[in-house]
């Protein structure tokens, strides 16, 4: 199971004083007041004067913000988030309508460049940001906006009944609660027990998601919002764990996962968007991050089973 860890109480940093509340307190006599009122009257009048010619050509221009010419999704190709969305605009051909950019677009720094966090404070992606600078972080978001904007356009990528939709909910949550948080384990540094623990976790998962696709997709005959979840996610499942952790397969003793993988890769939309994460991950090879992280050394140590056998 999950390892768990109980949460600690945070506790706020001490505020530091100003220099108005840091100095000894004075009395003072009733005239001495006045004549302080007075003056900080006389200081807010000027206050509210116009600036000069000269001053305001010397103030800095506000800011007018990032609006794009057409709606602009932010995302880096690994991202499974992004390629959420990403494959939505590809299967509904909104190439046209839709622009595709990288956070570093925003300034050097991607996700944490000032223009970047001016629009979205968390620093995630990924986002997409409409030509009247409206900004709308998370994939799910993203998602329900293109698919209301664009309904008529392409296919719906919603199941035809109720009992398939809310299967398909049923999906997505199972990934977004159970499985998403986890993925973490398989390339970011961590604790070799809790890693352990982690990759338990989602070979759990996949039993469970293996009972709940329907066939050939999770939701039945036509791919579908469900599948547009998990699939990216999969592609961190098939390219790291056998490569990195030992995994035979990530299909072993689960057959209708696997049948459902060979359909995802042979819709041309998703098999894009596969080919592009894969990319981002090749990247991550050549840069050695599994060694460099120290993830090759712990998996060498023998000390665990890594391949959740």
């Amino acid at each position: 199971m999950l390892s768990s860890a109980i949460a600690q109480p945070c506790r706020a940093a001490p505020r530091p004083c100003s220099s108005a509340c840091s100095t000894s307190r004075v009395f003072t006599t009733p005239a001495a007041r006045s004549n302080a009122s007075r003056r900080q009257q006389r200081q807010a009048a000027a206050a509210t004067v116009a600036p000069t010619t000269a001053d305001a050509a010397a103030a800095p221009e506000a800011p007018s913000g990032y609006r794009p010419e057409k709606p602009t999704l932010f995302g880096v190709p690994v991202s499974n988030c992004a390629a959420q969305n990403r494959f939505i605009i590809y299967k509904k051909g909104l190439e046209g309508e839709v622009d595709i950019q990288a956070p570093k677009v925003l300034g050097d720094k991607g996700v944490k460049s000032p223009a970047y966090l001016a629009l979205n404070p968390q620093g995630k992606m990924p986002m997409l940001v409409l030509p009247d600078g409206t900004a709308l972080p998370e994939s799910q978001v993203i998602e329900s906006y293109l698919l209301d904007k664009y309904d008529g356009v392409g296919p719906s990528l919603q199941p035809p009944t109720p009992e398939l939709r809310a299967k398909a909910q049923l999906a997505r949550r199972i990934h977004d609660l159970y499985i998403q948080p986890l993925q973490g384990c398989m390339y970011k540094k961590m604790d070799a027990a809790d890693r352990c623990d982690q990759l338990q976790s989602i070979a759990f998962q996949l039993d469970v998601l293996e009972g709940l696709v329907e066939g050939p997709f999770v939701a039945g005959e036509e791919i579908s919002l469900a599948d547009a979840a998990l699939f990216p996610t999969f592609v961190f499942f098939t390219e790291i764990l056998p490569k990195h952790f030992g995994w035979s397969s990530v299909f072993e003793g689960r057959p209708k996962l696997a049948a459902w993988w060979a359909a995802v890769q042979a819709d041309p939309e998703a098999a894009r968007v596969i080919a592009e994460m894969r990319n981002g991950l090749a990247d991550w090879e050549a840069a050695k991050r599994w060694d460099n992280l120290g993830i090759s050394a712990q998996v060498a140590d023998g000390s665990f089973n890594w391949s959740c056998s």
